[in-house]
């Protein structure tokens, strides 16, 4: 493509300092067709297009534009000085100053529009918000909301005693309407689950949604908190009229600490505010609002989330999600070298040499023999197959990641364990002797 000449170029520079003044864009659009850059001449049209649509000019260069018709003499940038003597007054016309110019005989407009609606996109896109239910339904789609799985309980290997608490506390008063009623069992309230990262928090969450049959609906702090004000309140709230409309659904409020953290610590009036809103939802502003809505949350620093959040009829339940079990630490092992090249592998000695990892280390230490035994392939030449060397050896590299959390878990239950939200956490530290 030839360089543009100097005239062009400056007129580019003046449109670009005002983009929005539209004679000035067709002055320029008009330069473009008389050098013959019929392309160019066209996107700068469409966006006087679009800053006027009215336009009769604007509509008669883009015509001639597409068409390839013969450039009109381009007009003066500035207005020649007035003359001495009035020109003569011009003869009235018929047509509306907005009108448009005479259609040409077998020109399809709706196919120039089609040709030139990519080429610059609309400016601004304003949707209509909805912050009740009332609203667009296809404003729920704003949410990823899933539909029901198939993921059950009985998928979460080992883990017995955090099913059987599930089962008791969550799901045996669910599966038995009229035994709940019976004895006045409310399903107000939700479960918070609680333990060191990559423990299956999440996992379980699904599970028990698979178990209700259930939507699941997933949200962390990114889906919620904004820079503006009031829009994180609002997000809150959309959010659980979403699950509202979906119900049965579960709201699953990942890195809780994040959401709904101590009031009293945070200095941001948008935080506060934040809380308080998620406050009003658990709670539900009108009678049965929350029917069908069942609320899980988890978080690796309870002792963190505002106590507001932990008290009766909201998330009152607590479970705590430890390190994965021997059975557990099997299923694991076993759901990630199912699809990979092993031989000779004992599961039961390598469960026994991976106590006290969480299920995200388990899935390192298959990752970490897989590359070994591809690096081992790629340097012999020689494809081999995965063995107990490789496994025990990435075993052996990889450092618990729980152990953190614990060190900063046992100071909490030896001081701070009031009204025994802890005692779970306490048993399990003495059973492994670290308190």
């Amino acid at each position: 493509m030839s360089a543009e000449s100097p005239l062009i170029q400056s007129m580019r520079s003046a449109v670009a300092a005002a983009p929005d003044d539209v004679p000035l864009r067709l002055h320029l659009a008009e330069l473009l067709l008389t050098a013959g850059r019929d392309d160019a001449a066209v996107g700068e049209a469409a966006v006087a297009l679009q800053q006027a649509p009215g336009d009769a000019q604007a509509r008669e260069v883009m015509l001639r534009a597409l068409t390839g018709a013969a450039a009109s003499p381009p007009r003066e940038a500035v207005p020649p000085a007035s003359p001495q003597v009035a020109p003569p007054a011009q003869p009235p016309t018929t047509t509306s100053p907005t009108a448009g110019p005479a259609p040409t005989p077998g020109f399809d407009w709706k196919a120039a529009q089609d040709q030139v609606g990519d080429i610059v996109p609309p400016r601004f896109v304003e949707a209509p918000l909805a912050v009740d239910g009332s609203g667009d339904p296809g404003d729920a789609a704003a949410w990823d909301v899933e539909r029901p799985g198939t993921v059950r309980l009985a998928d979460v290997g080992g883990m017995q005693q955090v099913k059987e608490r599930l089962e008791a506390a969550f799901l045996a008063p669910l599966r038995n309407p009229e035994l709940r009623r019976l004895y006045g069992k409310s399903l107000r309230g939700g479960l918070l689950l609680y333990g060191p990262p990559g423990c299956g928090k999440t996992f379980i969450a699904r599970a028990v949604a698979g178990e209700l049959g259930a939507s699941f609906l997933s949200v962390s702090v990114t889906d919620v908190l904004d820079m503006w004000i009031g829009n994180s309140e609002r997000n809150m709230h959309e959010l659980f009229q979403a699950a509202r409309r979906q119900a049965p659904c579960v709201i699953f409020l990942d890195e809780l600490d994040a959401l709904g953290g101590k009031r009293s610590r945070t200095q941001s009036a948008g935080m506060r505010n934040t809380v308080n809103q998620l406050l009003t939802e658990l709670d539900g502003v009108e009678a049965d609002a929350n029917e069908g809505v069942f609320v899980l949350a988890a978080t690796n620093v309870p002792w963190d989330v505002d106590v507001a959040l932990r008290r009766p009829g909201r998330l009152d339940r607590t479970l705590l999600v430890l390190p994965p079990d021997a059975p557990a630490r099997e299923a694991i092992l076993r759901y990630h070298l199912r699809e990979r090249p092993i031989e000779n592998v004992d599961l039961g000695k390598l469960v026994k040499a991976t106590d006290g990892l969480s299920g995200a280390d388990l899935a390192h230490v298959c990752e970490g023999a897989a590359e070994h035994a591809l690096l081992d392939s790629a340097r012999t030449g020689t494809v081999r197959m995965i063995g107990m060397p490789d496994l025990l050896a990435a075993a052996g590299q990889v450092a618990p990641s729980t152990e953190p959390w614990f060190a900063a878990a046992r100071n909490v239950a030896m001081y701070a364990n009031d009204g025994g939200m802890y005692d779970d956490l306490v048993a399990y530290l003495k059973k492994k002797r670290k308190l």
